[in-house]
């Protein structure tokens, strides 16, 4: 495993740069081109998920509300909780003002990226409806970009496995319930591998039912447990409310910090921020298309807005108030990274007994981010070979969980951010070629919607 975890680390920074420049650059002159669009419609946004402009003989498998759901279940989960703990042990507090700034951006990108997804959707050798980076690479651009399409599949049957929240979930099980302390005598390393079957045989049930099945799942789990969530950091919130304004003007303060500690400098913490932000909302990468693509819409536009709505869900919120419980419980101070500090900062925070009640969270964000996960290696796999032989990536995804509950953090951290900043090149290469193309059906909604409303 030391000899894959060094390729790896030794492969990063030679994609950091392509991932920034098309991340921040080209997601900053979405910005500019939309005319800031995607910001200006939030709550019409707001109101096409409510299903207020529903069209219910509009082609799809899901609707916005479903495809919002389980893209949000892959992106609101352990990305959020210790995804932003790794985030500050990395690079300090000042990291997650460019997390913020990312997702920011990532609104616009999505807005463009989930429109395409919808505006070139195709059939499948089953004839079964699909859309994605894809998919609007070879539609779009034309065979001559099928490269591009490949390579993104290929990136994707790495960069989609639920590795990181198999290996989140299984150190939350192993810090809270201290297995070494109950009656099954057992070596950590062998607990560990139970954990880690047991997540595969439950994941089990629900990914081999399809994307119906992930969806309606989803929808169920999603916003339950963001609401239980958010209740538990308001509470902590509340018992310190001193402290959170405090913690705020860390977080900028530190952001501009030229002399940090961080390796690389000012500009590695901007891209620990990067790496981070990406990683929380998925923003750029490429995966809520595919799920967006298959939604019961009319519109293009439609879907598009309703998935800007992810980044500020899953970071904007959710991320910020994991990191302001993280820095008021003193617990970024602390020699731990990931789930482990998260865990440490409610157990100080909620009279010794949050600890346990993120646990019951992280397994509810753990298995709803293994549902949704294993769909998108699924139609990887399908894009290079046909949707039969595409099925049996659930198969390599399963097994991969139970590899990646006795892996180390370091390992899966890396393996995922490389994985990552590979695919955004082929997939923003493609939005920024298109964005005209929305930018027109764009104008054509908004007349047909202020001319409904005259």
């Amino acid at each position: 495993m030391e000899l894959i975890n060094d390729f790896i680390s030794g492969a990063l920074p030679f994609t950091e740069w392509p991932m920034f420049l098309l991340l921040i650059g080209g997601g900053l002159f979405l910005v500019v081109y939309s005319k800031f669009l995607p910001y200006r419609y939030f709550g019409h946004a707001i109101a096409i998920t409510a299903g207020k402009y529903d069209d219910k003989s509009a082609q799809g498998d899901v609707s916005s509300f479903q495809a919002l759901s389980a893209a949000v279940a892959a992106t609101v989960g352990l990305g959020n909780i210790s995804g932003v703990a790794i985030a500050i042990h990395d690079g300090g507090p000042g990291v997650v003002f460019w997390i913020w700034v990312t997702a920011l951006i990532g609104m616009c990108i999505k807005f463009y990226s989930c429109s395409l997804a919808v505006m070139f959707r195709t059939t499948d050798s089953d004839g079964k409806l699909q859309g994605g980076p894809m998919y609007y690479i070879t539609q779009g651009l034309g065979q001559k970009a099928r490269p591009l399409a490949i390579f993104f599949a290929v990136c994707g049957l790495f960069g989609f496995l639920g590795v990181f929240t198999a290996n989140q979930f299984t150190e939350t099980f192993m810090s809270v319930v201290e297995p070494s302390d109950t009656l099954f005598a057992m070596s950590d390393q062998n607990w560990k591998l139970s954990i880690g079957f047991a997540l595969a045989i439950i994941t089990s049930f629900v990914i081999f039912g399809g994307l119906t099945k992930i969806a309606k799942v989803a929808s169920a789990i999603v916003p339950f447990m963001v609401l239980i969530y958010l209740i538990a950091v308001v509470a902590v919130m509340a018992l310190n409310s001193s402290q959170i304004f405090p913690a705020l003007k860390m977080i900028i303060t530190e952001a501009w910090n030229f002399k940090t500690v961080v390796t690389g400098g000012f500009w590695g913490l901007v891209i620990i921020g990067i790496r981070r932000a990406m990683f929380s909302n998925e923003a750029g990468l490429g995966s809520a298309p595919m799920y967006h693509g298959q939604s019961k819409t009319d519109s293009p536009i439609k879907e598009g807005l309703v998935a800007m709505l992810g980044p500020f869900i899953d970071t904007i919120l959710v991320c910020t108030f994991t990191a302001i419980v993280i820095i008021l419980s003193g617990a970024y101070l602390e020699d731990s990274s990931g789930i482990v500090m998260t865990l440490s900062a409610f157990e100080t925070t909620l009279f010794g007994y949050g600890d346990d009640l993120l646990m019951l969270i992280v397994s509810a964000f753990a298995l709803s981010t293994l549902f949704t996960y294993s769909y998108y290696g699924v139609k990887c796999l399908s894009f290079l070979t046909n949707a039969k032989i595409g099925k049996y990536y659930n198969w390599y995804f399963v097994i991969m969980i139970v590899f990646a509950a006795v892996a180390s953090l370091e390992l899966v951290k890396n393996l995922i951010d490389l994985s990552y900043a590979l695919m955004v090149i082929p997939n923003m290469i493609a939005v920024l070629l298109l964005a005209p193309k929305v930018n027109k059906a764009a104008t054509e909604y908004f007349k047909k919607l202020k001319d409904a409303k005259a």
